[in-house]
């Protein structure tokens, strides 16, 4: 029998763990902290962020990011036990990714074409993937050690699931700092972005989360 398997069945009676939403609740703080501090004392908070608050696309920047980072932590809570796959999470999270890439394309294709390599370049299109990757990669990290004192049992899965976590968490807080509003542009960098972290932690994974 394989490993997999004998964790497969070993885990067939276990039922839910109480603590692992509060468990994986404090990473996700301590994360957002650490995004937030990178910004006061790195990057700088965006210079018109008062006005930036009644902008609806400011909202609309945040609420995509935000959505990503619930549907992530949603599908972590439960491959933190070993129990269920979480699909749903990552179903939601991917139902999200389209429809802002869908809005973005239909907004690029709508603008006149002298405009649309400014709309998809913005100001800041060299820096704004890797920044969201420097912000996430402590929540990554925090979020893959506590996954390491519970149990998972799909740890490519679930290493996927706390990068796209991060990433969603770590663009979230990126919003403070960048000025760009097209949504062309947030569809393309900031989901660039959240999948290089995603990735990351589906790869970082298996080797930190196997079972020992």
């Amino acid at each position: 029998m394989r490993t997999e398997d004998l964790i497969h069945s070993l885990s067939q009676d276990l039922g839910p763990l109480p603590s692992t939403g509060r468990r994986l609740f404090l990473p996700a703080v301590a994360g957002a902290l650490s995004a937030l501090a990178l910004v006061a004392g790195w990057l700088g908070f965006r210079p018109d962020i008062q006005v930036a608050w009644t902008v609806p696309m400011f909202w609309a920047k945040g609420a995509y990011t935000a959505l990503v980072a619930l549907a992530a932590y949603a599908s972590l809570r439960i491959l933190a036990r070993p129990v269920g796959g979480a699909l749903k999470g990552f179903a939601m999270a991917a139902g999200i990714f389209a429809l802002v890439i869908a809005t973005g394309a239909i907004q690029f294709v709508m603008t006149v074409p002298s405009e649309r390599l400014l709309l998809l370049a913005g100001g800041s299109w060299q820096v704004c993937s890797q920044n969201i990757v420097i912000l996430g990669a402590p929540i990554l990290a925090l979020t893959l050690l506590t996954l390491r004192t519970l149990a998972p049992t799909k740890p490519a899965r679930t290493g996927a699931a706390a990068g796209l976590f991060a990433g969603g968490l770590a663009a979230t807080v990126y919003g403070l700092h960048c000025p760009e509003h097209a949504l062309t542009f947030v569809a393309v960098w900031y989901s660039l972005g959240m999948a290089i972290l995603t990735a990351a932690g589906a790869l970082l994974g298996p080797w930190t989360l196997r079972w020992r």
